[in-house]
């Protein structure tokens, strides 16, 4: 018995009815073919679902019951769109709506990276804000990628079917838990294990199972550390003592050196003062090399200990970091952490030989190698040098600066005069390897004998007289004419030529006294009188008492400080004490204790007295 067509329009229509885009309903699976799975869900028309929404298809999937989502009941094409996933999805987030609520536990995996944070899944697609994922800043993404956490629900938008997660919070409250627990356990001395979670330039922030301790960067190591990170970083695991609880502020100290042996207890028996050592140079000063000899012990060596000859004026002049070094231990202060080193102490002193290899009075070699104001320095070999005073350069000139005599870089032949090793000095003697034009000035010009010589220098006191190349002798102003002269200027002039006859000679001194008016004596009548010796005596006074002062201040002009005001103000009056004694007659006394004086200010004192003489 057939039905009529009223009937069958009335059967279908009926069932349209159960259909609803927007909901969930069953099917059968027809066939899978081609990646395409046809499903019947009792519609006029079948649907087609991607194989790659199904995650549960069965080996022989024709008849297995699905699940699916009905998109839209007729597409363009007259068939009706279906989605496995999306039926998922919605089970999911029915869910979620009917058996979580805002602040519930869930348990999701990290799926990818977006703007802001990660997307998780949680059976529906969730969002985890970036700073909710752990109590410290995430440097590193992608290592949770994939990875299952619980998670607790902040926000769910029904809406905009939006929901919010956070991993943070769980972690906080663990670690509030962990924090009472071990404040209630902690004990100074206990060593404990930590997770640098933060690193700043005084230290570094170690988590203790919830509470952070900070370890301070003198408690890192027994060694030199100029900044943390040069140790740690962050996310290190370390073995930490406890040094100070403060439980009401809930502030720990901690100690990494601590936990180890420290290095300076047994110090001197490891390295005895006199023992020889090597170790790297791991930081420079202007004033030295500090060398690391082993993990935690380092060892100062000092500019002034890095070398027998070299005058060194930094430590970066010879060394650099990273440098390994021979060293000899100087001293050890095991209280102050403190070492002393010499690096020159592993060779032999050339000084200590020096003397043997340089008797005094033998002649040496050498070449010129700077100027000071008082002398020259000559290297007589690498790294031992002699000085020549100015005083020692000639037996006749009176030399003001060794450039009058020598030049940089010449080789000059020169007697040792004097040696002292312990200050690393020798003394030489240019004009000691020359013949001295004074040997047997006393058998060429016996008292009395005429003399003829052109004038070189005049004085108040006197002329100086050159009667052989070298040789000056002083005319005293009474033994120039028999009448009474003011000026010597007015009757002598530099360049006459003039007769005297010698009255005094003085080979140790290098001094011949001469008398114009005697030359016109007979010889026969000639006699030296008691006034030509007083008035030569004195002008002789005036003379030395020019060169001590002219010695002496040369000397301690050099080693005063250049920065010492009074320097310039001294220079200046020792010209002008120079060139006044060549004037008037002064007391020699003074010369000699102004010479005595050890400072810049003290000799200016000295030198005042001295002008303030002469100008009386």
């Amino acid at each position: 018995m057939g039905v009529d067509a009223a009937a069958m329009e009335e059967m279908y229509e009926e069932t349209l009815k159960n259909f609803t885009e927007g909901s969930i309903v069953k099917g059968k699976i027809l066939s899978v073919h081609d990646g395409d799975v046809l499903i019947d869900i009792g519609y006029k028309s079948e649907g087609i679902v991607s194989a790659q929404e199904f995650n549960d298809l069965e080996e022989e999937p024709v008849g297995q019951e699905v699940e699916v989502f009905l998109e839209q009941l007729e597409d363009k094409y007259g068939m009706i769109v279906l989605s496995k996933r999306r039926a998922v999805q919605q089970r999911a987030w029915d869910y979620v709506v009917n058996e979580c609520s805002e602040g519930s536990l869930v348990e999701g995996t990290i799926k990818n990276v977006v703007k802001g944070g990660f997307i998780v899944d949680v059976g529906v697609d969730a969002f985890l804000p970036g700073s909710q994922l752990d109590v410290v800043p995430v440097r590193n993404p992608d290592e949770h990628m994939g990875k299952t956490y619980e998670f607790r629900i902040l926000k769910i938008n029904l809406d905009r079917k939006n929901i919010v997660v956070s991993r943070r919070e769980l972690i906080e409250e663990s670690r509030r838990e962990s924090r009472r627990k071990v404040l209630a356990e902690i004990q100074v001395g206990q060593v404990r294990t930590g997770q640098v979670k933060n690193i700043t330039d005084f230290g570094a922030f170690v988590d203790l199972d919830g509470i952070d301790g900070l370890l301070h960067v003198t408690d890192m190591t027994w060694g030199r550390i100029n900044h943390p990170s040069e140790l740690l970083k962050v996310g290190d695991e370390l073995e930490v003592m406890i040094l100070d609880v403060d439980l009401d502020r809930e502030r720990i100290s901690l100690g990494l050196k601590q936990t180890k042996d420290n290095p300076w207890e047994d110090i001197e028996s490891r390295f005895p003062i006199g023992g020889r050592v090597h170790g790297k140079v791991v930081n420079l000063a202007p004033y030295g090399a500090f060398v690391e000899l082993e993990q935690g012990i380092e060892g100062l060596v000092h500019v002034s200990e890095m070398s027998w000859t070299k005058r060194i004026q930094r430590a970066a002049d010879v060394l650099a970091l990273g440098d390994e070094v021979d060293a000899v231990v100087l001293g050890v202060n095991a209280e102050d952490k403190k070492i002393s080193l010499g690096m020159r102490q592993v060779e032999d002193n050339p000084w200590e030989v020096v003397a043997g290899k340089y008797p005094i009075g033998s002649l040496v070699q050498g070449k010129v190698r700077n100027f000071t104001s008082y002398g020259a320095f000559v290297e007589l070999e690498e790294g031992v040098d002699g000085m020549i005073h100015v005083s020692d350069m000639s037996w006749t000139r009176k030399v003001n600066h060794p450039s009058e005599i020598l030049q940089k870089g010449e080789e000059v032949e020169t007697v040792v005069l004097e040696i002292d090793s312990s200050s690393q000095r020798i003394s030489l003697g240019l004009k000691q390897a020359q013949g001295d034009p004074w040997a047997g000035i006393v058998d060429r010009y016996p008292i009395g004998t005429k003399v003829s010589g052109l004038v070189t220098k005049i004085s108040s006191f006197g002329a100086f007289v050159e009667i052989e190349e070298g040789i000056d002798g002083l005319v005293h102003i009474s033994q120039i004419s028999d009448e009474h002269i003011e000026r010597i200027k007015d009757v002598l002039n530099v360049g006459d030529s003039v007769e005297a006859r010698v009255v005094k000679v003085d080979p140790v001194e290098h001094r011949i006294g001469l008398s114009i008016k005697a030359a016109n004596v007979e010889d026969d009548e000639f006699e030296v009188e008691e006034g030509m010796l007083e008035g030569l005596q004195q002008g002789e006074e005036l003379v030395n008492l020019a060169g001590a002062f002219d010695n002496a201040f040369g000397d301690q002009l050099e080693e005063w400080h250049p920065g010492d005001s009074a320097k310039a103000e001294v220079a200046a009056k020792k010209e002008a004490v120079v060139e006044a004694v060549a004037e008037e007659p002064v007391v020699e006394s003074v010369a000699e204790e102004s010479a005595e004086k050890e400072t810049a200010a003290e000799a200016a004192e000295a030198a005042d007295a001295v002008l303030a003489s002469v100008a009386r």
